[in-house]
């Protein structure tokens, strides 16, 4: 077992001289945005690489699969060493190891060789992703600022993923495959050489051991259940490819809460899911997420294949709704004092879900402005609105020596949710429309019932909001210490 250093409960800042606080922001949410770009920036290419590096059908589905089950599932180990062994040290650690990944990757030679790149890329992702929120949060003091800074990180990572789809065209239809991964390379230094100078060490502080079983248990279980859910789209729900590893995820799952509740360090202490602005707020993520995250998966789709835009076009056409998720994201710490935080994420989970009813009119010769912008843009505008209180309604909630954990746990409810959402809503498509094959007015409307059901779905989270998430931000006094 590993231990860490110190022994004071209070979060540690090095000596070192403070940087400005915008550079903290800034270098965090670099960090951000290289990790939520890459969930999204390969799909484009994904027809490049089959064609230049020989891969099936089914490797090609793992170009993707295997950065998000890593991403997913290592990304509780990756919050909680942050907070033991220090939030600078394991910002450093992830993106160089995103970095070096990203290089493997735009130099393979075989399609094994670009699935481990993209899996340990998404391990990379996983360590980098918790820190850059708790070295923003450890920076800006509550408040506020803090509430204006969570919201820039939220929209630099909302507006990364909405790049995805322009980036990765660009480079595609302007270099080759091969520079959606190389790109991160130049970017990656940069970003590292920043960090190493201007950032300081900070950490939970508290002397403890790493749950390295806790570890083990829930990053098998949640990639086991993520590889589970992959398995639908080709397999079926009713599977036996499927509901093995489904079954096997939540029973190792069931066996990781089980050893948290005996062991004396554990990886998640079960004290913090008895918080109710972190429980509530999680859930939350994770049920509206299962919605949010499907729009640019389906939009990319209608716009390709009933449409007829090609990959840049399609990135081009969702550029107000990139503007717009960046917007909410901005203006609701503006609303924050006003509404408070639970009104503001289910007002901008109402927004949302009016703009996924509009888009389920789609036909399938729509014009862009009624059937891609406007709708496009409601539904981001309410999802950066929503992402930015619920964040930092479970952040305020936690004691310091768990902001990493918190932010990991974010960071998987969001994951996991817009997986599992993804999926099922691709069986939804197919059910109706019966396949990518199908022509386009078949696929409009296997498209159109997806944003329906996204539409019902967010309205259930938006009632879930209103009855469970706290009205205000928990006060210092009414935290539970779950380090001790």
């Amino acid at each position: 077992m590993l231990e860490a250093s110190g022994t004071s409960t209070a979060p540690r800042i090095s000596p070192r001289r403070t940087p400005p606080t915008w550079l903290v922001v800034a270098i965090a949410c670099a960090g951000q945005f290289l990790v939520v770009l890459d969930v999204s920036v390969v799909n484009v290419a994904l027809p490049s690489m089959r064609t230049d590096l020989a891969l099936s059908a089914q490797g090609l589905q793992w170009v993707v699969n295997a950065y998000a089950i890593a991403f997913a599932g290592f990304m509780l180990l990756g919050g909680r060493a942050g907070d033991l062994y220090g939030r600078k040290r394991m910002f450093l650690v992830g993106l160089g190891l995103f970095t070096l990944a990203s290089l493997g990757g735009g130099l393979a030679q075989e399609g094994w060789q670009l699935l481990l790149a993209r899996a340990v890329q998404g391990l990379g992702a996983a360590v980098l992703a918790p820190s850059t929120l708790t070295l923003l949060t450890a920076a800006v003091p509550e408040g506020a600022a803090r509430a204006r800074a969570i919201a820039t990180w939220t929209a630099v990572g909302a507006g990364g993923g909405a790049a995805g789809g322009l980036v990765g065209g660009a480079l595609v239809d302007g270099l080759s495959w091969r520079w959606v991964l190389l790109i991160n390379v130049p970017v990656g230094a940069v970003v590292l050489a920043g960090a190493l100078l201007w950032l300081t060490e900070s950490r939970g502080g508290l002397r403890r051991r790493l749950d390295l079983p806790g570890a083990l248990l829930v990053t098998t279980g949640l990639a086991t259940l993520a590889y589970g859910i992959s398995q639908t789209e080709s397999e079926g729900w009713a599977a036996t490819a499927t509901l093995v590893p489904l079954l096997a995820g939540l029973a190792l799952l069931g066996l990781f809460l089980l050893v948290e509740a005996r062991t004396a360090a554990p990886l998640m202490p079960l004290g913090l899911l008895r918080l109710r602005s972190v429980a509530s707020a999680n859930v939350a993520m994770l049920v509206s997420g299962s919605s949010m995250f499907s729009m640019w998966f389906f939009m990319t789709l209608y716009a390709q294949n009933v449409l007829g835009y090609s990959p840049l076009e399609a990135g081009l056409a969702l550029v107000p709704s990139s503007l717009a998720v960046v917007l909410g994201s901005k203006a609701a710490p503006r609303f924050l004092p006003v509404l408070g935080a639970r009104n503001v994420a289910v007002l901008g989970t109402l927004v949302a879900a009016v703009g996924f009813g509009w888009q389920s009119t789609m036909t399938a010769d729509g014009g862009y402005l009624t059937a891609i912008m406007i709708p496009g843009v409601l539904m981001m505008l309410g999802a950066g609105m929503a992402a930015t209180p619920l964040a930092s309604l479970a952040i305020s909630g936690a004691a310091p020596g768990d902001a990493g954990l918190v932010s990991g746990l974010i960071n998987t409810s969001r994951t996991m949710g817009g997986s599992l959402g993804l999926a099922v809503m691709s069986t939804i498509a197919a059910s109706r429309s019966g396949g990518e094959d199908a022509d386009p007015a078949a696929l409009t409307d296997g498209y159109a019932l997806v944003f329906r059901t996204a539409s019902a779905v967010l309205v259930v989270a938006a009632l879930l909001m209103w009855l469970w998430l706290p009205a205000k931000s928990p006060k210092p006094e009414q935290r539970a210490n779950s380090t001790d």
